[in-house]
């Protein structure tokens, strides 16, 4: 799926971005509540507010498992377990809110970055993000 040079891209990229995992999860969280205001019923139970302690909060937890997922891409499946069977059984989150999330952590990413995010590291995000998507939703029934 991605040869050794995106893999390392990849985790060259989450390392810079995790000591602000916050703010470009939260970012990229409010880009899709903005854009698809469907995905907000998933946290109807907090303040999702821009700059609100739960929005920041769970935008840390999901770049921090991005990029924690990085380090090791051959193991997505086993690695994400916990979080596919969480996400599944018991939040329900339907699989194709994980592909618009990824689409909004693109355009985050591409914003946060500038320049420095190149072609390159476009096209290898976008195939990690993907395949991310593809394992969290994959036990949903």
């Amino acid at each position: 799926m991605l040869s050794k040079q995106e893999k390392e891209l990849i985790i060259e990229i989450w390392t810079r971005l995790t000591p602000v995992a916050d703010r470009i999860g939260a970012e990229a969280l409010l880009r899709m509540f903005t854009s698809y205001p469907g995905t907000k019923t998933y946290f109807s139970h907090l303040d999702i507010s821009p700059r609100s302690a739960h929005l920041l909060s769970h935008g840390q937890k999901i770049v921090l498992a991005l990029a924690e997922g990085s380090k090791d891409i051959a193991n997505l499946m086993t690695n994400l377990a916990p979080l596919q069977t969480y996400h599944a059984y018991q939040l329900r989150i339907q699989p194709n809110n994980f592909k618009l999330f990824s689409h909004c952590m693109i355009v985050t990413l591409a914003c946060f970055m500038g320049d420095r995010f190149t072609p390159s590291s476009h096209a290898a995000m976008d195939k990690y993000l993907s395949a991310f998507s593809a394992v969290l939703g994959e036990k949903f029934r």
